[in-house]
């Protein structure tokens, strides 16, 4: 992958609206700042054209025909861990969560500023050039957590993890040992200001423990209260 300046500027992205007219309004600004963009205004098209085009990123409109953007983005998750903006006319605290728990990494409620989308744009694909960095498999005794693939293996056995808890989990088995608050949680994990409940990291760590009960490993998610979590490793 190239240095940071170079991907978000020469960046291919996808936008998938059946706005035609705010279609061609991203499309302009996006050009005009050097990025490579690809329209689509169809839900099912979508998948098509993200195969065919393999995008850096994806603006991902909610209400679309023939399939809506949850289940292009599900579909997309199955594919890929490339960033996905959602885009929605609703301002509501459930759908941004939704988006969250279905794996996108951004949540943009219209009207929005041309300028703001560029900005997060190239704060999601910096995050995402830095994560990719990172080893993509991470192993500790009995535990084998693999962000190319989206697995996650305890004592062999593949476990079902929605793509947020295994987001969560894999941040935080990156950073052994070292304490996050929910609010550097959201910001790494999540990827965006946040405007409803922290609490979501608890639920989210709750369902993690909850899968790696009876705990017997030299590793787990402690809490450490008053400030947050970290994943010990003894």
């Amino acid at each position: 992958m190239n240095g940071v300046y170079e991907l978000s500027i020469g960046a291919h992205v996808l936008v998938v609206d059946d706005d035609f007219n705010i279609c061609e309004i991203i499309r302009m600004y996006l050009e005009k700042d050097g990025f490579r963009v690809s329209v689509c205004h169809d839900g099912r098209k979508a998948i098509e054209d993200f195969k065919d085009k393999a995008p850096d990123i994806v603006i991902l409109d909610i209400m679309l025909p023939g399939m809506d953007g949850w289940q292009v983005c599900r579909e997309i998750r199955k594919l890929s861990s490339i960033p996905i903006i959602m885009l929605s006319a609703k301002d509501e605290t459930f759908n941004k969560v939704l988006g969250l728990e279905l794996g996108a990494d951004d949540y943009m409620v219209k009207p929005f500023e041309p300028k703001e989308l560029i900005a997060r744009i190239r704060a999601v694909l910096r995050r995402y050039e830095h994560h990719e960095e990172a080893p993509m498999q991470l192993v500790y005794p009995g535990l084998v957590v693999n962000k190319s693939n989206y697995t996650v293996k305890l004592n062999g056995k593949e476990l079902e993890l929605p793509p947020k808890e295994l987001e969560l989990l894999y941040f935080l088995a990156s950073n052994p040992n070292k304490v996050f608050t929910r609010e550097q949680l959201l910001e790494n994990v999540w990827g965006f200001d946040f405007y409803g409940d922290s609490r979501t990291v608890d639920v989210h760590i709750k369902r993690l423990r909850e899968k790696f009960e009876p705990n017997e490993y030299k590793w787990q998610i402690k809490t450490v209260w008053g400030v947050g979590y970290k994943f010990e490793v003894k």
